[in-house]
């Protein structure tokens, strides 16, 4: 136990601000759709195939200016998102008109924010630390219930410690941690597993990582060269004819000369944001290449398509979206406390022990 003890002490101290900032930015972003106040941002999402055919050509019609992808607006958010070279994007209303433009990442906070949460603005390598920092986590999670057991009947369940003081942060942290400890869990084992896709091995089984890169894995590169102009309308309509009751989720143009145009859908038993059944057209004709229906993916794959709506609370409207806030404040509120205890209230200190009483001394002590 006191090795244990010392184990979560400083590991906790050593990236506790980093799970802190991760909690809290993640309890932001899970109202983003609710704080990100533009013009037609509250319009309703189209479903007319006509209509969401003529944005799509509008916004594509110039060659030299037509974005790399189109997010599609979304039942709690009306705008389609842009994205071109770079950080550079923009928001535009269903029928294609630009609503703002952004050539930075820094001028829309949250796409910063949102960056920071997944990547720590550091691309690959940020991902890398954040899937390391959640593997902690929940070490700390599972360490930390184990150290609270002993002190169990003194549970005394509070938001705030008393005071700032070493011992007063302590209890709270403790207590509150064991309170919090299965949002915690659930927060930051769905966290680990989209960083580290191996690790769902062990929550989904054995064969489950596998599955997924070959379930999930693009088709082979065509030599084909993007039209200047390709038929938007017509693969907007193939794409409804095939699944009638699918949204459409994003359009993107092909990247790395693989010759295919992409388009993401999403059917109404997908929990996935942006849905994973696809379709692919070839970049200089616009004919259909081939499908993947999100609904025949083996059962480990729509399992592991789960996880991230279960972690950014994109399922079960707002009460789900309330229960993550209150996982990602708890988080910020134990990591932070965790460091500042750790670093300015003593927690460098090992506890001292109590000399045992040898043979000896407790002969001196004995009255005469």
């Amino acid at each position: 136990m006191r090795l244990l003890d010392r184990l979560h002490r400083w590991t906790g101290g050593l990236i506790g601000l980093l799970l802190a900032l991760l909690g809290l930015s993640g309890a932001v972003l899970v109202h983003k759709d609710a704080w990100v106040m533009l013009p037609h941002a509250r319009d309703a999402q189209l479903w007319d195939t006509q209509a969401i055919a003529a944005g799509v050509e509008r916004i594509m019609a110039d060659p030299a200016t037509r974005p790399r992808s189109i997010i599609f607006a979304t039942r709690d958010f009306g705008l389609n998102r842009l994205s071109y070279a770079g950080d550079a994007g923009a928001y535009s209303d269903q029928a294609g008109t630009i609503v703002t433009r952004w050539d930075s990442q820094w001028q829309r906070p949250e796409i910063w924010l949102f960056d920071f949460h997944h990547h720590l603005f550091a691309g690959d390598t940020g991902e890398t630390v954040i899937g390391i920092a959640a593997v902690c986590g929940l070490f700390f999670v599972i360490s930390g219930t184990i150290l609270w057991w002993r002190t169990r009947k003194t549970f005394a369940f509070r938001l705030l410690p008393k005071r700032l003081s070493r011992p007063a942060i302590v209890r709270h942290h403790r207590d509150l941690g064991v309170v919090a400890a299965p949002l915690l869990a659930l927060s930051l084992v769905t966290g680990s597993i989209l960083v580290f896709q191996p690790l769902a091995g062990i929550f989904l089984g054995p064969s489950a990582p596998a599955q997924i890169k070959v379930a999930l894995k693009p088709p082979a590169p065509r030599k084909a060269v993007l039209a200047d102009h390709p038929d938007w309308t017509r693969m907007i309509h193939t794409a409804r004819s095939l699944y009638p009751d699918a949204e459409f989720r994003i359009l993107s143009l092909p990247r790395n000369d693989n010759g295919l145009i992409s388009l993401r859908m999403r059917q109404p038993d997908e929990w996935i944001p942006n849905g994973r059944t696809t379709l692919w057209f070839a970049a200089d004709s616009g004919a259909l290449v081939r499908t993947r229906d999100a609904r025949a993916l083996p059962r480990a794959v729509k399992a592991y398509n789960a996880l991230y709506p279960l972690h950014a609370a994109k399922i079960g409207g707002l009460p789900y979206r309330l229960v993550m806030t209150v996982s990602g404040l708890a988080l910020a509120l134990l990591g932070s406390l965790a460091v500042w205890s750790f670093w300015f209230r003593g927690g460098l200190k090992v506890p001292a022990q109590p000399p045992r009483a040898t043979k000896v001394s407790q002969g001196l002590k004995r009255p005469a």
